[in-house]
Parts: structure tokens; C-alpha cells; sequence
């Protein structure tokens, strides 16, 4: 009796014990502040592009409608290239002037036939393209406020070969290589993009950026995969990732600066970790000033065909 006594009496302590280690935690979550996000681009030969919309709060609906209520219409959008100051003009897919389908459809990534029946809009300059080793300054003016970035397209770099090369445990079908000697300059950052001969758009690979951290100056092969393979149901799982044999492919590999390579890297990983209990968490940095979020990057790119065989 007196044993089982003793026992009750260590339980009843060890629970008080317990009970007071213990300690209520409070978090104190802010609250959703909006910001107005900043997606904008211009590449070599081709017009400025700027998407705005409004950030999201992350419980707020995913839906489409709630996607096309985002877009912010009736700002102020302004590229200058230090000679040139062109305002650029808003336009939307259900409204679209004429000549502007196809810069359109590949911004977006759809086919016209999709685009004309939602109402995705952008600033689109008119007065100038990309150029080769020019700086372009962005201005927005919203709501009484203003937000600037700058970026610059820079000399773009071409790969030394490009070739297939057969795996050697699948006959017919290999990844696509390519050698590059990346100049002695730290910091070049690079886009991979492909597309079928046949392909209006161009598809990224798993992680279509990349810098020279790692082979800053030197001459290396390296392979990518095919990511068009994993959208086509008619290949069996074994093979994608793959080219076949005979395949021919359109290579865009395009240079950026390296801020905007930071933005793109941060995107990506956060992207990909999406949902992962263990992630890291990521801030994605921005280059634009004034409180905005997102990106505005210059792009110069070298294009190369590639015909699949040994």
C-alpha cells in the first residue's frame, strides 16, 4: 500500500512540475500591407514589357477572377534609354491593336485564341527597343506615388558548342550539352530557353538561371534537360526529359545583370520549396526603389539551332 501511495504522490508531482515549465506563447502575425508589384522586362530588338498588379494577401481567394482583379490599369509608365523617353501604352488581350498579338502571346505564354477572352493587360513602349549595352531607366507613378529602377543589357555571351549527346542506357535519346567559357568577370548570370522547331514559345528547364559563382572565368560543358517532354502526355515517363533522336531545337541562352539574376534565383528556390514544412524561409530581393515589389530586368540573348544527332 504504502508503495502505491508513493507512486501516486511522484505522478501528482511530476505533473505539477510539468504544468508549471509550461508557458503560454503568443505570435503576433502583421497584418497584410498591399504593395504594388512591378513585373517588367526588355531584351534586345524588342519593346519594353511591364506587368502591374496588386500583391495578395496569402488568404485571400486564388481563383481567376481574383487574378484578373489584381492588374493595376491607368498608371503612369515611363522608359528611358538616356536619349529617349517613351510613355508606354496600355493595352489588354480582349482589346488588342493590330501588330500586337504576337508580343502579346508570348509574354503571356498563351495562344491568342485564349488570351482574347481574358482581360490580361501591360505597358508596352512603342517608341524603342532593346539595345546592346544601354542602361534603361523605368519610372511608374501610381496613386501619387513613384517608383524607379534601372537595368542594363548587357553584351550577350555565346556558347562555344552546342550538341546532343545520347544517354548511354537509352538509345535514340540524350540531353542537350552546350560549352561556355564565361569571361573573367564576376558575376555574369545567365537564362537558359528552348522551344521546339515547330514551338511558338520558348519553355525554361527546372532552373532556367544561373551564375558564375562556381566557374567564374572558366571553359565547362554542362547539360539541360528538355522541358517541353513534361508537358507532352504522349511520351512515356521513362523518356522525358529527353530529346530523341533527330529532334531540332531553338536555344535562346540570354545574359542579365546581376541583381536582377538575384531576383529570379530567390523567385525560383522560394517557387520550388513552396509547401516544404522544412524550407528556409526566402525574401525575394527587388531592384526597384520607392516600396514596390518585383523586378525590372534587361535581357540580351543569343539564339542557336540544334539538330539531334550524334
Amino acid at each position: 500500500m504504502t508503495s502505491f501511495i508513493q507512486k501516486i504522490a511522484f505522478l501528482s508531482f511530476l505533473i505539477v512540475g510539468l504544468n508549471s515549465c509550461s508557458k503560454e506563447v503568443k505570435i503576433d502575425i502583421p497584418g497584410f500591407d498591399e504593395q504594388i508589384v512591378i513585373d517588367g522586362s526588355i531584351e534586345t530588338g524588342a519593346p519594353a514589357i511591364i506587368f502591374l498588379s496588386n500583391s495578395k494577401d496569402i488568404y485571400a481567394p486564388t481563383d481567376i477572377n481574383s487574378y484578373l482583379s489584381g492588374f493595376i490599369s491607368g498608371a503612369t509608365v515611363t522608359v528611358s534609354n538616356g536619349t529617349i523617353t517613351d510613355t508606354l501604352m496600355e493595352i489588354c488581350t480582349d482589346n488588342l491593336p493590330v501588330g500586337f498579338e504576337s508580343i502579346a502571346a508570348a509574354f503571356f505564354g498563351l495562344p491568342i485564341e485564349q488570351l482574347i477572352n481574358l482581360h490580361l493587360c501591360a505597358y508596352v513602349s512603342t517608341g524603342l527597343v532593346g539595345e546592346i549595352g544601354k542602361t534603361y531607366v523605368l519610372k511608374v507613378i501610381h496613386n501619387n506615388k513613384t517608383y524607379t529602377s534601372s537595368t542594363k543589357i548587357e553584351n550577350p555571351t555565346a556558347l562555344d558548342n552546342l550538341f546532343w549527346r545520347e544517354q548511354a542506357n537509352l538509345p535514340g535519346y540524350g540531353f542537350s550539352w552546350a560549352k561556355i567559357t564565361d569571361s573573367p568577370v564576376m558575376g555574369d548570370a545567365y537564362r537558359w530557353e528552348v522551344k521546339n522547331l515547330s514551338d511558338l514559345f520558348y519553355s525554361k528547364p527546372f532552373q532556367p538561371f544561373t551564375d558564375d559563382r562556381f566557374y567564374n572565368g572558366k571553359t565547362f560543358e554542362f547539360s539541360v534537360e528538355n522541358p517541353m517532354s513534361f508537358k507532352d502526355e504522349t511520351i512515356e515517363n521513362q523518356y522525358k526529359g529527353y530529346y530523341k533522336l533527330g529532334d531540332t531545337i531553338v536555344v535562346k541562352f540570354s545574359k542579365l545583370g546581376k541583381k536582377e539574376y538575384q531576383f529570379f534565383e530567390k523567385k525560383y528556390n522560394q517557387i520550388y520549396s513552396g509547401g516544404n514544412p522544412f524550407a528556409t524561409p526566402t525574401n525575394i530581393p527587388s531592384n526597384i526603389e520607392g516600396g514596390a515589389l518585383g523586378v525590372w530586368a534587361g535581357f540580351s540573348p543569343w539564339y542557336d539551332t540544334l539538330i539531334c544527332v550524334p
